[in-house]
């Protein structure tokens, strides 16, 4: 592995918050950053190592050695990153979800978009199993996003340790959003209100599930990759594909519920077409957007393999 600087240290933190950023949008992966910011493999295969050997390296060749092996400035670098986006921006997304929610959705729209294009890209061979594989992904992911949300403000301790251990497994597959299963299992309110009220007993619970659940699923996933690279990443393009229904700009909803504050928000929600949705459709921004978002992959690509070349 390239020795890296300061700098790149950096850069990486800066991919650590726009990985938490998506992580925070209900249909956005933060596996999906991480994939189209060159980083996945390495983040999998610095978490696989991560398992009890460590102990017996600790005590025979130091803090050192046990630090090296788990690629330990890598994560560090990345996960402050992940945390200084998830509590600052926490906030800030959820007003801009309830008060610009078309303009919001269109710029993940056309991110998502692109990150199809751009992990397809990397399958090496397309034959009828890569097919058959995409297309049972994009129908799991769909699936996923048609699902009704549980209905919960107040949810047990055990019941946010398992939510965090589900849900981290999500946020490291490309296409399928941790925020959203949360929202399914009912826990997603309770949760960003852990955040915004510091909550650390419901933060510690989540955490620990989510490293139970991140060091079993992140050994799957590498194993995956070692030995059915091809037939994995149609699979993550699959589950990209398959979400893109989650982030649709244009929802109509078809019931409603009442919130802790004792105001009426949708519950269900169907898309729709921009001519059929009831309100200002925003078209023209929507697009624009979309087209940023789009855009901005397209950058990222072209900065990436300026890098390697």
């Amino acid at each position: 592995m390239e020795k890296r600087n300061f700098k790149d240290f950096f850069i990486i933190s800066l991919k650590g918050m726009a990985m938490g950023a998506a992580d925070v949008v209900p249909g956005v992966s933060g596996g999906t950053i991480a994939f189209i910011s060159g980083i996945y493999e390495e983040l999998l295969g610095s978490i696989s190592s991560i398992n009890t050997s460590l102990f017996k390296k600790l005590k025979v060749e130091g803090f050192n050695a046990v630090w090296k092996t788990i690629n330990g400035n890598f994560l560090l670098s990345l996960i402050t990153g992940i945390f200084l986006s998830v509590f600052t921006l926490a906030k800030l997304i959820g007003g801009l979800l309830e008060t610009q929610p078309i303009l919001v959705w269109s710029f993940f729209f056309g991110l998502v978009l692109a990150s199809i294009i751009y992990v397809g890209k990397q399958i090496d061979s397309w034959n009828i199993k890569t097919v058959i594989v995409l297309l049972i992904g994009a129908f799991i992911a769909y699936y996923i996003t048609t699902l009704k949300p549980i209905i919960s403000d107040e949810v047990s301790l055990s019941y946010v340790f398992m939510s965090g251990a589900l849900a981290i497994c999500a946020m490291i597959l490309p296409g399928i959003s941790g925020a959203f299963i949360l929202v399914i299992l009912g826990a997603y309110k309770s949760i960003l209100d852990a955040i915004e009220e510091r909550d650390l007993k419901v933060l510690l619970t989540f955490a620990v599930g989510a490293i139970v659940g991140i060091l079993s699923f992140s050994k799957v996933l590498k194993w995956l990759f070692g030995h059915f690279r091809n037939l994995t990443l149609a699979a993550l393009t699959g589950f990209i594909l398959g979400s893109l229904n989650k982030i649709w700009p244009w929802k109509h909803a078809v019931t409603f519920r009442l919130n802790s504050h004792g105001e009426e928000v949708p519950f269900n929600e169907v898309s729709v077409l921009p001519w059929n949705y009831e309100g200002d459709a925003q078209l023209l921004f929507a697009i624009a957007l979309a087209v940023i978002g789009f855009g901005l992959i397209l950058l990222l690509e072209s900065l990436a393999n300026r890098k390697s070349d």
